[in-house]
């Protein structure tokens, strides 16, 4: 959501790609919806792309969502590769539509563990779109934005007040309730609400217990 408005407010045209992975947290699909909307999204495209079919993740198979606090390492929430699988269609699409420009939203600095969201997997997916691409070996470089890379949840918390946003929009929640509500206690939810709670702006989000600390 952040990431897209700051590339609006950079002077992009927003073209939004959202993935139907069949992942456990199908309700933020949902979201993805009403924030390319409010964001007025040229287009807005949802890929389905069953990564439930190979599993290894609590989010794509019956593994339960831990609920005890963030832990150390890589959790069991880790999709193998989603991002670079996320990134490679932007990659395809933004090359079809002669775009050169892509923007994420990964965090490295309040965040679970994900390999995929280091600034070493942003630089290397970057030089890969170099050498995989036809517009990359004749010279047009593609560039990976990651704008929230480096700032904490409450940096970005800020950042969505300042831009004007509907956080309430937005979708963290690992293992929602059956009402469609975020659990409160999954890492995401923890982080979320501690990031509201660090930057001193209310919690707009609903949840199902009130989040304890990380």
């Amino acid at each position: 959501m952040i990431s897209a408005a700051l590339a609006r407010e950079a002077g992009y045209r927003v073209f939004a790609l959202s993935v139907d992975y069949n992942q456990r947290h199908h309700v933020e699909l949902a979201a993805a919806r009403r924030i390319a909307s409010a964001l007025g999204a040229v287009r807005h495209v949802i890929l389905p792309i069953d990564l439930s079919a190979f599993g290894g993740s609590a989010l794509t198979a019956d593994i339960d969502v831990p609920k005890d606090g963030v832990g150390a390492g890589v959790p069991v929430t880790y999709v193998p590769a989603r991002n670079t699988v996320f990134l490679s269609l932007a990659l395809a699409w933004a090359e079809a539509a002669g775009a050169r420009s892509l923007f994420i939203g990964v965090n490295a600095l309040d965040y679970s563990g994900y390999p995929d969201c280091r600034p070493e997997f942003i630089a290397g997916f970057e030089r890969l779109a170099e050498l995989a691409t036809k517009a990359g070996v004749e010279g047009e470089a593609f560039r990976i934005h990651a704008p929230l890379q480096h700032m904490t949840k409450a940096d970005i918390v800020r950042e969505g007040n300042r831009l004007g946003l509907d956080l309430g929009l937005s979708w963290s929640c690992y293992d929602p309730t059956p009402a469609g509500t975020h659990c409160g206690l999954c890492d995401s939810c923890r982080l979320r609400h501690k990031g509201f709670a660090d930057a001193g702006i209310p919690d707009p989000t609903v949840y199902a217990v009130t989040p304890p600390a990380p």
